[in-house]
């Protein structure tokens, strides 16, 4: 909205406060209105936006970068896919092509191909985005987004301009930042994040990892298997600490196996520079202090809510002690047209959540009556071999009370397994003891972060493990391990163990 200004009011055919009221109503006129406004174009965002446009809702996107897809298309989900496939495919040449018969000279990799080719991925793959934006004619605005009140929000453009649209309903998909610890100065160029790690010019002698998460063992992962040392120090007595226990020591196993170094129980202390050197101090479980060094540390400690710039504080939305948006069950802010998904409000930080969010409140505004369950939400680590996980942990259902049974099957003993040589890994189903329903099942083994999702659709219609045990499985196929334990879970008796 803009006012005229005259420094000699007298002087004009109209008083300044009738000004004021023409230039108002002349400014909204021309204001362009949506029936909703999603601020923020990740995976959340841009799901909302292209769903709300299939329900016939005239919508409207903002992104304050020059591409869409927010930080999994740009600088989370899909670069560190592509890296770990092109290193995963280096690592083949080099320790496992001799025993399928293949021989090449020595195997070398150009880094700065690997990166062109993960930055040529990410170009297409937010393009595709701006495809959906006009083929479902959403209105994409570039700039950063903040309410001026509850239905207007403010565009401040790169070029020094603004501009205000209205929307009848917002949601808030900005997603989240790296989180750091207080006493850690990220440089960006060797204390680092997953961001400046995806964005190396070269391969670490010696990465340092705090965390033992997704993020940091992935990104390490892909830097050991291009010849890096790799030392990831944790928190917490395992590495995956919210995964289920069995999962969390396999997985550490076989990447031990592969030459990573674990440091679990150790919490860092100081983390300092000094040239192209960087030291990491850790009170280890004896309270003894250890020292790390390394030439590249990466902060991989979690995320964080992103709401900056936003002006929540204008228009009253509530946040909670960790600077998340909160939400009700509609993912519905205490301004009841002002919506939140996604890493801005509580529950795992993960693309397929947010876009299930960002489904949910597109359908909820168009009067349907969606659904979402947080419980069989999947979770991925896309280490080799990969780890999958959906439902309740062991630990879980034990602090809960439930009396529930447990199967267990080995990927060793499948054919598949054995034709490829991916021997690495199990399934492990967890299941009611009275009911036979699946409760949970936990994965490590080759292409998981495909098969989980067998495990959800079956738990979704609230399955048995004798459903899935009796249900017929391909030969062979990696999906054998899950019918067996399916079964080793109904019965006690996997027809291959």
């Amino acid at each position: 909205m803009y006012v005229l200004d005259f420094k000699d009011t007298k002087s004009t055919q109209f008083s300044y406060k009738s000004i004021k009221i023409y230039v108002f109503l002349y400014s909204n006129l021309f204001t362009m209105k949506y029936d909703i406004i999603v601020i923020g174009s990740g995976p959340g965002g841009y799901i909302a936006a292209v769903r709300a446009s299939q329900l016939g809702k005239k919508v409207a996107i903002i992104e304050k970068y020059s591409t869409l897809g927010g930080t999994c298309l740009n600088v989370g989900c899909i670069p560190s896919k592509a890296l770990l496939d092109s290193s995963h495919h280096y690592y083949d040449a080099v320790h496992h092509f001799e025993e399928h018969g293949i021989s090449v000279e020595k195997p070398s990799f150009d880094f700065g191909k690997m990166v062109d080719r993960k930055a040529k991925v990410v170009e297409t793959t937010t393009g595709g985005i701006k495809y959906l934006m006009d083929k479902n004619k959403v209105d994409v605005f570039e700039g950063l987004g903040s309410f001026v009140d509850k239905t207007h929000v403010n565009i401040a453009k790169n070029d020094g301009t603004s501009e205000v649209i209205e929307g009848t309903n917002i949601i808030i998909a900005t997603g989240s930042k790296p989180s750091t610890l207080p006493f850690i100065k990220l440089d960006k160029e060797r204390v680092i994040t997953s961001t400046e790690a995806l964005e190396l010019k070269e391969v670490p002698k010696h990465l340092l990892v705090i965390g033992g998460g997704v993020i940091g063992l992935e990104l390490g992962s892909v830097y050991k298997r291009l010849g890096a040392d790799v030392t990831v120090i944790e928190y917490a007595p395992k590495i995956t600490p919210t995964m289920d226990a069995d999962i969390s020591k396999e997985l550490q196993k076989v990447l031990k196996k592969q030459g990573i170094k674990f440091a679990v129980s150790h919490g860092v202390t100081s983390v300092e520079r000094k040239g192209d050197e960087i030291t990491v101090k850790a009170t280890n479980k004896k309270d003894e202090e250890v020292e790390f060094i390394g030439d590249y540390c990466l902060v991989a400690v979690g995320r964080k809510a992103y709401t900056q710039g936003l002006g929540l504080e204008k228009i009253g939305v509530e946040v909670n002690e960790r600077g998340q948006v909160a939400v009700n069950d509609h993912l519905q802010t205490n301004i009841n047209n002002v919506y939140a998904i996604g890493d801005v409000i509580k529950g795992v930080m993960l693309a397929h959540k947010a876009e299930e969010e960002g489904v949910v409140v597109a359908e909820y505004i168009a009067g349907e009556k969606p659904h979402i369950d947080y419980n069989l939400i999947p979770g991925i680590v896309y280490t080799w071999p990969e780890v999958a996980a959906v439902g309740k942990t062991e630990d879980e259902l034990k602090t809960t009370g439930v009396n529930y049974k447990v199967g267990k099957f080995s990927m060793r003993a499948l054919g598949r397994s054995r034709a490829s040589g991916d021997l690495d890994g199990f399934v492990k189903v967890l299941a009611d003891k009275n009911t036979d329903e699946i409760l949970g099942v936990h994965m490590v083994g080759a292409r998981v972060a495909d098969l989980i999702m067998e495990a959800a659709v079956a738990m979704e219609y609230r399955a048995s493990a004798e459903d899935l045990a009796r249900i017929c499985h391909g030969h062979p196929t990696y999906s054998e391990a899950v019918k067996e334990a399916a079964k080793a879970a109904w019965d006690g008796m996997p027809l291959n163990a």
